[in-house]
């Protein structure tokens, strides 16, 4: 597995994550073919880093099961 240098990336919060400090994540749109996701609680803590498409993929599944009241 190659080292990714997350050091430059800009990082920005998720629209989902609420104001009170709780469930924070923060993605990176600017890295090429993949998707960067950390704790922003934590933000020199681990990221976990996904494909552009299996991070599209898992956003669509959220979407309909939400619209499906599912969530």
């Amino acid at each position: 597995m190659r080292a990714i240098d997350l050091r430059n990336v800009t990082w920005r919060k998720s629209s989902y994550s609420n104001s009170t400090g709780g469930e924070c994540i923060e993605i990176a749109d600017n890295v090429p073919a993949l998707v960067p996701v950390r704790d922003s609680k934590d933000p020199h803590g681990p990221a976990l880093v996904f494909s552009a498409v299996a991070w599209g993929s898992f956003v669509t599944a959220v979407k309909e099961r939400r619209q499906q009241g599912l969530t």
